[in-house]
């Protein structure tokens, strides 16, 4: 029933917008995001299956089975076709409006695709698959101070050298589409730029992996060249290499600073802001992977909020506020506070816990939550430290 009333309302949105989707914009739009639709409908047609689990013909996208679906699936393809589209303009109403205000959006990227993906599905030949499409090695990362295990995130891994034969140009158009709906990027796992860790295909854990080169600058270079600058931001957290901050640095992206992380060690922490190196960087009071930070304080041992009330010179009362003051006070280039924290909400309001497959991403509030002293003081530091 839910289906059925989806296709009326998609036919009738097509007969009000007829001239829309009848347009050289529809088209192109439809042309460059083609794969991405009819994956989606066909996967409907195989109860929800993986590509790589479709019959031999269509999982390996044999020009008559493609013809042959696309036949056939018309009406779904049409039906994905219209939600995309209607999203994707419905966004750009949005971007232009928000840039009009001169507010610029940060997007997210991650550096890994999942398995069972349109640009997995339509690209084999750029990915470590076996011929039934399937990975050879997956994405992770090796045991850590925090997991005996490591992570096995399990994302097929990339053949690097099949993307250098093609100038990067899948990577290319995957970075020029982000910069269509974002004014910035921020790529997740940048270090694996510089070398990742790449796991068999079947293990357990991540123990039984080893590190492989990435493309480094060359990729960048590349993409720079055909593109022009590329206001991209590093997600450069975690154990990382002199190779990798060299990596950043040369290609001039700026890298975070997390102020939950400042604390917990000594005065010469890398993310307390009396110790950035550069002002470009972006600091952030916690990210959409911490708890809030009035969850943060509430959890965090002894010393550390002694250090921070210390070094702030606050009680902790109020320390979600404490610590924005901090990061907007900072030399960094760009300062991220969450909306939790401008709320001065606890661990019941935490976007994601990582690893944790279920109950995660689901804070909402209303525009009721959001009151004009918090508006007041986000203008008041941000006309103090002349932000």
């Amino acid at each position: 029933e839910d289906y059925s009333l989806f296709m009326s309302l998609k036919n009738y949105f097509i007969e009000q917008r007829k001239n829309t989707y009848e347009s050289a914009e529809y088209k192109a739009y439809y042309g460059a995001n083609e794969k991405k639709v009819e994956l989606n409908a066909i996967k409907d047609c195989f109860y929800g299956g993986a590509w790589n689990s479709f019959p031999e013909d269509i999982r390996d996208r044999k020009p008559k089975a493609v013809e042959k679906y696309k036949k056939l699936l018309k009406s779904e393809i049409d039906f994905y076709k219209f939600l995309q589209y209607e999203f994707f303009t419905q966004w750009q109403e949005l971007k232009e409006y928000a840039n009009e205000k001169e507010i610029e959006i940060i997007g997210d990227i991650p550096i890994f695709v999942a398995e069972d993906s349109a640009d997995v599905w339509s690209n084999r030949n750029l990915f470590s698959l076996d011929s039934k499409g399937f990975p050879k090695v997956v994405a992770g990362v090796p045991p850590d101070y925090f997991s005996a295990d490591g992570q096995l995130w399990g994302n097929p891994l990339y053949d690097w050298k099949e993307h250098s034969k093609t100038g990067y140009d899948w990577w290319t158009k995957r970075i020029e589409n982000a910069f269509k709906l974002c004014d910035i990027v921020r790529i997740d796992h940048f270090r694996g730029f510089e070398s990742y860790w790449e796991i068999p295909f079947g293990e357990k854990t991540a123990v039984n992996g080893k590190w492989k080169k990435g493309p480094k600058e060359e990729i960048f270079n590349v993409m720079e060249n055909k593109l022009g600058k590329l206001n991209i931001i590093a997600e450069d957290l975690g154990d990382l290499t002199d190779e990798v901050l060299d990596l950043r640095d040369e290609l001039g992206f700026p890298g975070m600073k997390i102020l939950q992380f400042a604390f917990d060690s000594d005065e010469a922490n890398a993310y307390l802001p009396f110790n950035y190196e550069t002002t470009n960087c972006v600091v952030y009071t916690g990210t959409h992977d911490n708890d809030t930070t009035k969850g943060w304080y509430s959890k965090a041992d002894k010393k550390a909020t002694d250090y921070v009330r210390r070094l702030l010179n606050v009680s902790g009362e109020d320390i979600a506020w404490d610590l924005i003051r901090m990061a907007v006070g900072s030399v960094a280039k760009y300062a991220v506070i969450p909306i939790q924290d401008v709320m001065n909400l606890g661990s019941d309001a935490r976007m994601n816990t990582p690893g944790k497959a279920e109950d995660n991403w689901q804070f909402r509030f209303t525009e009721d939550m959001l009151t004009d002293n918090m508006a007041k003081g986000m203008k008041y530091l941000v006309k103090i430290y002349n932000r």
